[in-house]
């Protein structure tokens, strides 16, 4: 199938209304799977959901219908993504800060680039994969699951079957985590708090979803900790996003004059508008959760267009280094981590 390039003025509306209303459907079916409790008991958000539908429609029905609908699913996975990415800002507030400490900043900060900086030199030194690849692997891993993958998308301008491989990776093993965490805490509860525990979690498990059910199957106290933890993780993504920018800038090949201009993900900025904005508790509560659900119904709809749009024969030739990547990424959460975790609560103590 033949890829498009976004063009508004030559797409009247009504064009975009067959992908959009496709992206809609997948999503709403998406968000009625992880309301079922088992299925939610799982960590498998509406997000992932979405993403596996329309990997199944866009590798069935969907090169029957792409003609109609590749406008509104390509609108779907930039523009609306973007949008979803400036309102998850309302998830949070700079009190979160707070609430976990300068350890959980420090471990937050510690966890994260160490666990990108591997992802670089595995995914290009080790495995040889491409830089974006890496990238978005990285990110998935380190900062916030899919959600990270799709915002880093549009920074390193992936295909669309580099970003299914990040979210694969974001989905095996974030949900092996949802088990494997619970199962540790009867070894290692001499040496963790819950709520030191649930520190561990927040700042090493992939998904917002994935770090509630593991830190629900300990305590409320370490489900809290998490997902206090995992919040601020969240928070980092916009100057991540920032810092990556520029570092994609750097290596792009172009001529001086133009390397000195930085192509800046406004959606980033955005982000971090709205998050202050929200910290100043201006809206009402119900406002506050109708633009939640709004951002994951959005957010939803861009995973729904990625599956529609990313082939299964891609995902083959992508072969099985960047799943053994992931594992490689996730033992260093786990064990580099707690080790991380463990030296930052002693220092301040």
């Amino acid at each position: 199938m033949t890829d498009i390039t976004f063009h508004p003025h030559r797409y009247p509306i009504w064009r975009f209304a067959p992908g959009l209303l496709l992206s809609a459907a997948i999503t709403f079916v998406a968000l009625w799977l992880g309301a079922i409790p088992r299925i939610a008991g799982f960590g498998l958000s509406a997000l992932t959901l979405a993403i596996l539908m329309g990997m199944i429609i866009g590798n069935t029905l969907y090169p029957k219908l792409h003609r109609h609908c590749d406008s509104g699913v390509l609108f779907a996975k930039q523009h609306l993504l973007r949008l979803g990415i400036i309102l998850y800002g309302f998830r949070l507030t700079f009190s979160q800060i707070a609430d976990v400490g300068v350890s959980g900043i420090l471990i937050d900060v510690l966890t994260l680039s160490s666990t990108f900086a591997l992802a670089c030199f595995l995914g290009q030194k080790v495995f040889g994969l491409d830089k974006k690849t890496s990238w978005l692997i990285g990110a998935g891993s380190s900062i916030c699951g899919a959600a990270a993958v799709l915002a880093t998308e549009p920074v390193v301008k992936a295909e669309a079957s580099k970003v299914t491989v990040a979210v694969a990776t974001v989905v095996i093993f974030g949900t092996l985590a949802i088990f494997i965490y619970p199962a540790l805490y009867p070894l290692l509860g001499s040496l963790f708090s819950p709520e030191t525990y649930g520190i561990w979690i927040g700042s090493t498990v992939h998904e917002v979803a994935q770090v509630v059910a593991a830190g629900h199957a300990i305590s409320p106290d370490a489900e809290n900790a998490a997902v206090i933890a995992k919040m601020l993780r969240v928070m980092m993504l916009a100057p991540f996003l920032l810092l990556l920018a520029a570092r994609v800038k750097q290596l792009s090949p172009q001529n001086d004059n133009e390397k000195s201009k930085l192509t800046v993900p406004w959606f980033a900025l955005g982000f971090i508008a709205v998050a202050i904005f929200n910290s100043f508790h201006l809206l009402p509560t119900s406002l506050v959760n109708a633009l939640n659900a709004l951002d994951t119904l959005l957010l939803a709809m861009a995973m729904a267009a990625l599956g529609l749009t990313t082939h299964v024969s891609a995902l083959k030739n992508a072969g099985a280094k960047p799943l053994v990547m992931g594992l490689l990424l996730f033992v260093w959460l786990i064990v580099g981590g707690g080790a991380i975790n463990l030296g930052i609560h002693h220092l301040m103590a």
